[in-house]
């Protein structure tokens, strides 16, 4: 497994990354996320609001969550849901 690295040096292109974050109940979380920058949501259509911009966890198969994590790692190969 890759070692965590500061969530400064993630790539911002819209990949996704491992990254590791702590909730409002102070638990360390563990997410598939990706970086939603303002030119990226422009082209993907409509206006952008500001609030949008920043790192996106899918939380479940129908919700996802704007997070501020703290550190990250690659994303393995493996696409399957082991969340």
């Amino acid at each position: 497994m890759a070692e965590r690295q500061p969530i400064e040096t993630a790539p911002k292109d819209g990949s996704r990354v491992t990254v590791y974050w702590t909730d409002g109940d102070g638990v360390l979380n563990e997410s598939i996320a990706q970086y939603r920058s303002a030119e990226r949501l422009k082209a993907l259509g409509g206006d952008v609001n500001p609030g949008d911009v920043g790192w996106w966890a899918a939380i479940d198969g129908h919700t996802q969550k704007k997070i501020e994590p703290t550190s990250w790692r690659p994303s393995s190969n493996d696409e399957d849901d082991d969340a």
